[in-house]
């Protein structure tokens, strides 16, 4: 019988759009590309994620990299990114209606130090019971270390479990280590229906 939900965070709690941001900033659709190349697809938004690197130090790196006009663009892609935080629509009202049947909910993420800071500013957090996130951990998904580190610190029984994580190789690693759980295709309906097949009565 599955007692606990485990959610990803970016992408499944909040939107993590990029394009978005940098339209956000006012960035030339032009110098788009380079920006993503050099701050999303880096070594330092690895690192950050690992907890080996903080978000002011990663920004200062990538700008050194990218034509100066950019470089104020960077900062604000890396340490401001979550101002102001967009929720997925219809999560929040899923994690209210499963706090409220009795289920355990838990953050299980790759994420930097930083979230600690805009984690609480997130509504959906007042009905989560405990976070996992990579950067204090310096484990990163979908290594099996981490599922088994967020089941210890919490007493989870993996079979107890379900995840939702909008990257297939995180759900499963999850399965490799008795977790059940689907892919979230930014698409409430659906996951609701897979909930249900676990045998988790959410409304349809």
């Amino acid at each position: 019988m599955i007692r606990n939900i485990i959610f990803d965070m970016g992408n499944v709690l909040l939107r993590f759009e990029p394009e978005l941001f940098m339209e956000r900033l006012g960035v030339a659709p032009e110098d788009r590309p380079l920006l993503w190349r050099e701050i999303y697809h880096s070594r330092e938004w690895v690192q950050m994620d690992h907890g080996t690197l903080l978000e002011a130090d990663a920004a200062q790196i990538i700008a050194a990299r990218v034509p100066e006009r950019l470089r104020g663009a960077v900062e604000k892609l890396v340490t401001q990114w979550d101002r102001p935080l967009l929720e997925v629509e219809g999560m929040r009202e899923l994690a209210a209606e499963l706090k409220s049947m009795g289920y355990k909910l838990y953050l299980l993420s790759n994420a930097g130090k930083r979230q600690h800071d805009y984690w609480p500013r997130l509504p959906v957090s007042q009905y989560f019971d405990g976070k996992l996130i990579s950067a204090d951990v310096r484990l990163l998904k979908p290594d099996y270390a981490i599922y088994r580190l967020l089941c210890e610190r919490f007493s989870l029984e993996p079979a107890e479990c379900f995840f939702i994580d909008d990257n297939p190789p995180n759900i499963e690693a999850a399965y490799c280590c008795g977790i059940d759980g689907a892919v979230f295709h930014n698409d409430v309906a659906v996951l609701r229906r897979d909930l249900n097949k676990a045998g988790i009565p959410v409304k349809a």
